[in-house]
């Protein structure tokens, strides 16, 4: 009888925002294949968890990959994590769920915290409509998707890092003009939890006073579609 693979959402932050069937889970799998098993053995030690940790990251090759479905193959149980919230959102768990899916094992999910999910419900911008992008392309690409954006009437969401998020704010401002809101989340669930609401120039402004530090959640709402959503 082959394995179940658990997909167990872990905090972003603040350690106590783990739910009690994920705890469970983690403590009864065979393994927990781990984005980064230094980082998630601080959760693990809180929480008392001794089941054995194998490393899955982006850099995994095919090998890791072939070991963790021949454990799942021979009836193992896998508890799959990332390094913070919800395993498959801009990490590498994707490859190793479909190849389980591949290979007929069955996938449970462990529901819990996302980041771009916890900015969303607390920006104020519309949350019945939106969409996510991850991170950004660096380079190819860059221009044509925020050219895309102009008309865009969904609540846009993306992560950005914090050496970057000025640059990518002034080059965002450039192409949408100043008809739009935004929302910044930064550092969420952590001691510097920080959200900030205002234009592009406001934004731009904040961060050029005060260097951007932390993990970076953008939002981006058109006024103008905001506008006809209300009149419909």
């Amino acid at each position: 009888m082959k394995g179940i693979l658990y997909i167990v959402s872990t905090p972003i932050g603040n350690l106590e925002d783990i739910t009690l069937r994920a705890i469970r889970m983690l403590k009864e799998a065979d393994y927990i294949a781990a984005e980064d098993t230094r980082h998630s053995k601080i959760l693990l030690d809180k929480y008392e968890i001794k089941t054995p940790q194998i490393s899955f990251h982006s850099y995994s090759d095919d090998r890791k990959l072939a070991q963790l479905i021949d454990l799942l193959k021979s009836g193992k149980n896998i508890a799959l994590i990332s390094d913070a919230g919800t395993p498959g959102i801009s990490d590498p768990a994707y490859k190793l769920i479909q190849t389980a899916l591949e290979n007929d094992i069955k996938i449970i999910p462990i529901p819990g915290p996302s980041a771009f999910l916890a900015a969303l419900v607390a920006s104020g911008l519309h949350m019945h409509n939106f969409i996510y992008y991850g991170f950004l392309p660096l380079k190819k690409g860059r221009q044509t998707l925020f050219t895309s954006w102009r008309n865009e009437d969904r609540t846009i969401i993306f992560y950005e890092s914090p050496h970057r998020i000025i640059k990518t704010l002034e080059q965002i401002h450039k192409i949408l003009g100043d008809n739009w809101q935004i929302v910044i989340a930064r550092e969420l669930t952590k001691i510097h939890e920080e959200i900030l609401r205002g234009n592009f120039a406001e934004i731009i402004s904040h961060f050029k006073q005060k260097p951007p530090k932390g993990e970076f959640v953008l939002l981006l709402k058109n006024i103008k579609a905001s506008c006809s959503d209300t009149l419909q």
